[in-house]
């Protein structure tokens, strides 16, 4: 008898890791992708943040080198940064500059999203061989729908972009939705009878702008500076492979920032921060700066009982999206795919599976959705934002005095980046010696002044 056959709806990332995750436990794997993808690592229409900053978080490394012994070696080997937090960045949160110093914990890899898209496919598919598992991508092609009915999700049915209306089924065990922010599975399954998830939407209303920069000598200078209510505007400024860095620019509603190159240096110099002006001032930026909208926290709660067919599963974007501007979502796409193979390797696709690994994948969404949410809250206002109740109001006023005291305080601080770099789940924040320091010590204010220089 097999072990069944399995259908991934988008081959970024996300869908990239999950065939992975698939790997030796299913007959075959069939990845669906709209684009073609480059022969060399690139930009593609498919992926519309691919201009910009990205990052795994520590949580996603180390679920990606637990998923792909050796990945971050190789990420590493073709020019991607190792970045140590908080040793190695600079940055400013709302109430001020946070210390510098080794703590060995944590550590971020800093590249061009096309360069981990290329990496994580390529060992995808070498692993595949031998894996006992059969690949086929289909390139060019894209879903149209789902097959079978309310109870039971049997396959999907795409068609070739270029062949207009002609298309064909593909059945499947398994459907795995990674086709991101733009999911059409609530649309899909309604179509077979099935009820639409829940959905829960934060929206802080906040814009964001990419641009790529060559600095005119080495530099060592990462550096993040946050916004707070009185100065919705932020930047983050992080190396990549090639010698180039990413300056990426965010603002709340009517604080957007440009996306003329001629304007890129004055909202810099408006965040009164004259270090990151005056270097920017002798970097040679080598493209223009790309905007991005659609950043809203939104939340499809599949994993409830009862809400989803069996033979589907929806993961990463597809199912909870996050502000990109945290850069939470390839570490959360890493820690879906490691669910997805912990939940195959007790059980296989018996009968049940896609809820067992439904409620999995959410688990592996919950630490950035309860802190992008509570980052964005005191920002939503949008008549689309779902209310918060009164736990979440609690939850967002605890974090912010969390976050202040976490600027200069090792013991809050080690806390909250294990929480922030989902290393560790919320139930880190509330461990007795962080809840006391943070209620009852007086509300922190950082540094004054940038720690250009390491503590030693």
């Amino acid at each position: 008898m097999g072990k069944g056959d399995a259908v991934v709806v988008g081959g970024g990332l996300a869908g990239t890791l999950a065939a992975g995750a698939l790997l030796g436990h299913v007959d075959t794997v069939t990845l669906v992708e709209r684009d073609r993808y480059p022969e060399q690592p690139a930009f593609r229409k498919g992926v519309p943040q691919g201009r910009h900053l990205h990052v795994f978080l520590s949580g996603g490394r180390r679920a990606l080198e637990e998923l792909f012994p050796g990945l971050n070696g190789e990420l590493e080997a073709a020019g991607a940064h190792r970045l140590e937090a908080p040793r190695d960045v600079i940055t400013k949160a709302p109430n001020g500059w946070q210390r510098r110093f080794h703590e060995g914990r944590h550590a971020t890899t800093s590249c061009t999203r096309a360069l981990f898209d290329a990496t994580v496919r390529a060992r995808v598919l070498a692993d595949a061989e031998g894996s006992g598992t059969r690949v086929e991508v289909l390139q060019g092609t894209e879903a149209i729908g789902l097959l079978g009915g309310a109870d039971r999700v049997t396959g999907v049915r795409v068609r070739a972009r270029d062949a207009g209306r002609t298309g064909r089924e593909l059945p499947a065990d398994l459907v795995v939705d990674a086709s991101g922010r733009g999911s059409r599975a609530p649309k899909w399954l309604a179509e077979l009878g099935a009820p639409a998830p829940r959905e829960e939407i934060v929206d802080a209303g906040i814009g964001y702008c990419t641009q790529m920069f060559r600095p005119a000598e080495p530099l060592d200078m990462v550096m993040v500076i946050q916004p707070r209510p009185d100065r919705p505007r932020g930047a983050a400024w992080s190396p990549v492979e090639g010698g180039n860095w990413l300056l990426t620019l965010s603002g709340v509603r009517g604080q957007h920032p440009p996306t003329e190159g001629s304007e890129v240096l004055g909202f810099v110099k408006s965040l009164n921060e004259p270090t990151l002006y005056e270097h920017l001032r002798t970097c040679e930026p080598v493209s223009p700066p790309y905007g991005f909208r659609d950043t809203s926290n939104r939340r499809r709660h599949y994993d409830t009982p009862g809400a989803l067919p069996e033979g589907f599963l929806a993961v990463s974007d597809a199912a909870c999206t996050f502000n990109p501007i945290y850069g939470q979502g390839m570490a959360v796409a890493a820690l879906s795919g490691l669910a997805l193979r912990r939940c195959l390797a007790e059980s296989g696709l018996r009968p049940g599976f896609a809820a067992t690994a439904q409620r999995a994948v959410a688990r592996a969404s919950d630490t950035a959705w309860l802190t992008a949410v509570g980052a964005d809250r005191p920002y939503a206002a949008d008549a689309g934002t779902t209310p918060p109740g009164a736990a979440e109001r609690l939850r967002s006023w605890y974090f912010g005095r969390l976050a202040d005291r976490a600027a200069i305080d090792p013991v809050v601080g080690a806390a909250f980046r294990d929480v922030t770099y989902l290393a560790a789940g919320p139930s880190r924040l509330l461990s007795p010696g962080v809840a006391l320091r943070t209620v009852l010590l007086p509300r922190a204010r950082g540094l004054t002044d940038p720690p250009l220089r390491v503590e030693s």
